[in-house]
């Protein structure tokens, strides 16, 4: 037997975490029966589990790795009728969403799977999975500045964990600079208020690097599967 949250999460409806939302909300059947427990265990594949009056199945693994265009919501809805990343996939029959997220003016590499435990690995903050952004900033940071983002920066009362920092290039004519940085935190827009902190804000934002993933061959609005190497690569990535 299973934790009802993990079989949610495992059919790909959402995450585990939210599950145990769904749970506590009473949108969660068993057997026909509204559940509340938290620790409440089912059979997979025997005991019916029904979500929203809709009964779950549990589906196949599937990860995708997918470029995220600006303009887009990390989402697979959005109440004010704009692009979300799940419309890159109209011919995924499986309930897949993203792990984490991007920012709307953000582009770049966003994973896409409907395993739960998977992503609840990966977004952990324990686990310290590294993603590597390039950023255009205004100005060039000085090495005092880029100490403090390597270091940590006070956001909304908590420090920032270091980060590996390192400018690309400057252009004085457009008093612009290209940064790289790497960061294992996920807060919301956590890169552009770091910069901001220093006084040097984004201009352009982009995710090249998830773990040992890249954009290689990709361009905007592209995704391709995950290699069954690639997926043990990155399990083994949040672990070490």
């Amino acid at each position: 037997m299973e934790r009802l949250q993990k079989v949610i999460a495992d059919a790909g409806v959402t995450s585990r975490r939210k599950a145990e939302k769904l749970i506590e909300e009473g949108r969660v059947k068993v057997n026909g029966s509204v559940v509340k427990e938290m620790g409440t265990k089912v059979t997979p594949n025997k005991d019916t589990v029904e979500v929203d009056h809709v009964p779950i199945d549990r589906e196949e693994p599937v990860y995708y790795l997918l470029y995220k265009p600006k303009q887009v919501i990390s989402a697979v809805s959005d109440d004010k009728n704009r692009s979300v990343v799940t419309d890159f996939f109209e011919e995924e029959t499986r309930r897949i969403f993203p792990v984490g997220r991007l920012d709307y003016d953000t582009s770049g590499l966003l994973l896409m799977t409907n395993d739960g435990e998977f992503a609840n690995l990966l977004m952990h903050p324990k686990n310290k999975v590294f993603k590597t952004y390039v950023a255009k900033v205004r100005g060039r940071p000085s090495k005092e500045s880029l100490h403090r983002l390597q270091t940590g920066i006070e956001l909304e009362g908590r420090k920032t964990a270091p980060a590996k920092v390192k400018i690309k290039s400057s252009n004085k004519k457009t008093n612009s600079s290209i940064v790289e940085i790497s960061i294992h935190e996920g807060r919301n827009q956590q890169v552009r208020k770091m910069f901001e902190e220093i006084d040097h804000p984004v201009i352009k934002l982009k995710r090249e690097k998830y773990g040992p993933l890249t954009l290689e061959n990709l361009r905007p609005g592209e995704k391709r599967k995950l290699k069954p190497i690639e997926v043990k690569q990155l399990k083994e990535f949040a672990v070490t």
